[in-house]
């Protein structure tokens, strides 16, 4: 995919960039360099890579899933104005 002047002045008008023609010009070579890498990996064949999540083969270390505090719902809900069957009951808003 090739890029010219034109666009990336453009582009810099809408992004609100200033660029004299010395600037856009180098710009535009750049742009143009960096789509081209682009194009030449998007032409490499991957149909026999699996996707993967992480290419170090890492793997998370997980802490045991312990509960590690009492149940305090009845406390906690001693203070609550209105409670039934553990849930709390909150006046209607949406009519």
């Amino acid at each position: 995919m090739a890029i010219d002047l034109q666009e990336i002045e453009q582009v810099a008008r809408l992004s609100r960039i200033k660029l004299d023609g010395a600037m856009a010009d180098e710009v535009t070579q750049k742009v143009g360099s960096i789509l081209q890498m682009i194009d030449q990996m998007q032409s490499v064949d991957t149909s026999d890579v699996e996707p993967m999540a992480n290419p170090l083969d890492a793997v998370q270390r997980l802490r045991a899933d312990d509960v590690t505090e009492i149940n305090q719902r009845d406390k906690f809900q001693s203070v609550a104005p209105n409670v039934e069957e553990g849930l709390y009951l909150v006046p209607k808003v949406i009519e």
